[in-house]
């Protein structure tokens, strides 16, 4: 429903960037993986893949190139981060073009983090000449 709204606000799907943490994080991951239109990126924190199946048979082809800002806490005790490396390996055996971050922090978002994807996000804006 967000990005359907977004579309009837005039913003071109191709310019939409999809982002959750945690449960959120796990829900953007199964909307932007298995949405039929290209989306501008992905920004997954401290979370995981919901279910492999996501990558097999819903994968949606349109967002096959998608970027992906992905990160976890090493000392996360709420979505341990074995489950945020296996999302990685998935991605990465799949191809997908993502780039995984860690830091040393418990199920949160550090400054470190923050300046990471702010600087991810405007690579990534202008690779596709987004403002």
């Amino acid at each position: 429903h967000l990005i359907e709204r977004e579309k009837s606000r005039g913003i071109p799907v191709d310019r939409i960037f999809l982002a959750g943490f945690s449960q959120g994080g796990a829900v953007a991951y199964t909307t932007a993986l298995t949405h039929p239109e290209k989306l501008a990126g992905l920004i997954a924190l401290s979370t995981y893949i919901p279910s492999p199946a996501l990558l097999d048979e819903d994968a949606a082809v349109a967002n096959r190139n998608i970027p992906i800002f992905a990160a976890h806490g090493t000392a996360d005790d709420v979505v341990s981060p074995v489950l945020g490396l296996a999302a990685r390996d998935l991605l990465l055996e799949r191809g997908y073009d993502i780039a995984w971050h860690e830091y040393p922090m418990p199920h949160s978002v550090c400054l470190e983090e923050v300046w990471a994807i702010g600087s991810w996000l405007g690579e990534q804006m202008r690779k596709t000449g987004a403002t």
